[in-house]
């Protein structure tokens, strides 16, 4: 048996052969992510005597075409979470953290877990299109919210809390806001409050219709009547303009690039097996939906429902110690934060709609009438979600393979 340990890095990787007793069949020895090198890797390993098992950390998207390319060479690959080998013990007190090291120290859990390997099998590529999609979209959501910061910082100075007296939902088709397009046209409060009432309200009305927002006369009067008291810090001049609107593209042009993505991900998970499943469970939306595929992905690789919950990181694993025991735990956060993240939004919109019939808001309901803290009512509804999603979506699916 040859337990074959890869410490991969963006590029190039590190590989170390091992057997049983400590034997080296190849001390660590560095490969480019290229064609040719690869191929000499795979005839390498598979002139090797007896059998041969591949073992890499999940490390990002680095260790995708390596694994990819090994697999459908036909050579057994196994990709484990990089937490599994980071806690292996490698029997010496030195805290010592080179690429030749570890690619040994993965080489030993493999021959440690030889029976216990997964084999790794390629993600099919809408799935992998859903993840790409849904990472993004969270990147330009940080970036949103950190844009909206510093454009309200900037208004602060120009039309304090202007932002306050609107509560549109985001526009369909472009995702635009009607706040941010609004401070776009009437940037400092002067904008209004050197106008009389009536000019205002006839240029906000031709505004609205411009630009395909609700005019209602009585919000102009509300905003009018808003204007003529505030200060401001920084004067009506060309350069404070000139930052309001570069902050307010900004964010349109963000805002356009999500509806674009989220449409792109709807479409994608529309092709997949679970789509009217997962679609039909309370507080699951055309945004939200299509991230959950994302993030869980296909539920056939985990043999239970608790290694679902435990992929999600909301599990509350045992402390025990001698004659203590502990009556209450927090939840491990070893899986993906990204679901984590998912599902409590799947949770908050449950709450805000409060289907009386569904179950899980039906058990968030009773641990909260319990007096439970929010963050422990949450999670509870979470792991309850999670294991009727996937008792749901498995017998699907079970049902699609028997028909």
């Amino acid at each position: 048996m040859n337990a074959v340990g890869i410490d991969i890095s963006k590029g190039k990787c590190m590989v170390a052969i091992l057997r049983p007793f400590g034997e080296v069949v190849a001390s660590p020895f560095e490969i480019q992510h290229t064609a040719h090198e690869l191929r000499r890797l795979v005839e390498r390993l598979k002139s090797l005597d007896g059998e041969t098992r591949i073992v890499m950390e999940h490390t990002g998207n680095y260790y995708l075409p390596v694994a990819r390319h090994l697999h459908e060479a036909g050579l057994y690959v196994s990709v484990v979470n990089a937490i599994l080998v980071h806690d292996y013990g490698q029997n010496s007190l030195r805290r010592v953290k080179t690429d030749k090291i570890d690619a040994v120290k993965i080489a030993s859990y493999a021959l440690s877990h030889w029976l216990d390997l997964p084999q790794y099998a390629p993600e099919e590529d809408v799935r992998h299109m859903l993840k790409t999609c849904a990472r993004q979209c969270n990147q330009y959501v940080k970036q949103s919210v950190m844009l909206k910061n510093s454009l309200i910082a900037l208004l602060d100075q120009t039309f304090p809390s202007v932002n306050m007296l609107f509560s549109s939902p985001p526009r369909k088709g472009d995702g635009h806001e009607k706040w941010i397009d609004f401070v776009g046209k009437f940037w400092h409060f002067e904008c209004v409050n050197s106008l009389s009432k009536n000019v205002f309200t006839q240029r906000y009305q031709k505004w609205c219709k411009r630009t395909g927002y609700n005019f209602l006369s009585t919000k102009a009067a509300a905003i009018y009547d808003f204007a003529c008291i505030q200060v401001s810090t920084l004067p009506r001049s060309t350069f404070a303009k000139q930052l309001i609107t570069q902050a307010v593209s900004q964010l349109n042009s963000l805002s356009e690039t999500l509806a674009l993505i989220r449409q792109q991900m709807l479409s994608l998970a529309s092709g997949l097996p679970e789509f009217p499943v997962v679609m039909a469970m309370q507080g699951v939306g055309n945004v939200l939906g299509p991230q959950l595929m994302a993030e869980i992905g296909d539920v056939r690789r985990f043999n239970r429902k608790q290694s679902l919950v435990a992929f999600a990181g909301i599990d509350a694993p045992p402390f025990q110690s001698g004659a203590f025991e502990a009556q209450s735990t927090g939840i491990s956060k070893r899986g993906s934060s990204s679901l984590r993240k998912t599902l409590f939004q799947v949770m908050d919109c449950l709450l805000k709609h409060a289907p009386s019939h569904d179950a899980v808001f039906q058990y968030l309901d009773k641990k909260r009438g319990e007096g439970k803290h929010y963050y422990v009512y949450m999670m509870a509804g979470a792991n309850k979600f999670l294991r009727i999603y996937y008792a749901r979506v498995k017998e699907h699916l079970g049902s699609l393979a028997v028909q």
